[in-house]
């Protein structure tokens, strides 16, 4: 099944109840939740996972980064908070690693999926960073997860763009979410192409990181997809 055969989807950043109930209130479709937008997204604590999860009836895709990297500071740790997050009501998350040599780092990805049986979860945007990104898309086949965050190349959309229409028109493979640098102006052509799953944070915040999602850019967008 190509992208193209999928309802679309609209993902966008939250760092706390409020941007939850705004991007809901919006049309938003799916919240991704961090923390430090600086370090681009670190995992949330325990007590902001439990407010957006009452603030909101969307899917909360909760980050597991524990350090502004693409490989984990302390795996072991990071498995506990992943259990941890699950315990308390957690049930969709996203993580990726790779390893020193730019390749997906398997092993670190199973060990942190192992815990999380059952559990959907998004292979973030390190897969942009790869050695080789088309060979590390391929190996994400390997690994269950149901959604890759792309842009197709470290420097945004704009600059993988023939990566991602490559990657609507494959047959197999987890659901292509654009996302890094997206522009609304973008998306008729990515539409076009096959693609359906927009992943959307600084373009819904008009005035800045420091003030909560606008609810009528979460319209706009959600209206491009409509």
């Amino acid at each position: 099944m190509t992208q193209g055969a999928k309802a679309t989807l609209l993902e966008v950043i939250a760092l706390g109840p409020r941007d939850a109930e705004h991007a809901e209130e919006g049309g938003a479709d799916r919240l991704e939740l961090v923390t430090d937008i600086a370090s681009d997204g670190l995992t949330p604590p325990d007590s902001v996972v439990e407010a957006v999860l009452e603030a909101t009836e969307l899917p909360v895709r909760v980050m597991l980064r524990d350090e502004d990297s693409f490989k984990p500071r302390d795996l072991a740790t990071l498995k506990d908070t992943a259990k941890r997050l699950a315990d308390v009501g957690a049930r969709e998350f996203v993580f990726g690693f790779l390893t020193e040599d730019g390749e997906v780092d398997l092993d670190a990805c199973h060990a942190l999926a192992d815990v999380l049986p059952g559990l959907k979860w998004t292979f973030h945007r390190a897969v942009d960073h790869a050695r080789d990104v088309l060979a590390a898309h391929a190996a994400l086949l390997e690994l269950g997860c149901d959604t890759v965050l792309t842009a197709g190349h470290a420097g945004g959309v704009a600059a993988g763009a023939d990566l991602l229409r490559k990657l609507a028109v494959r047959e197999a493979g987890p659901r292509v979410l654009v996302g890094g640098g997206l522009r609304a102006e973008q998306i008729p052509s990515l539409r076009e192409a096959g693609l359906d799953a927009f992943h959307v944070g600084s373009g819904v915040r008009t005035a800045g990181w420091d003030e909560p999602v606008d609810v009528a850019a979460v319209r706009r967008w959600a209206g491009l997809l409509a």
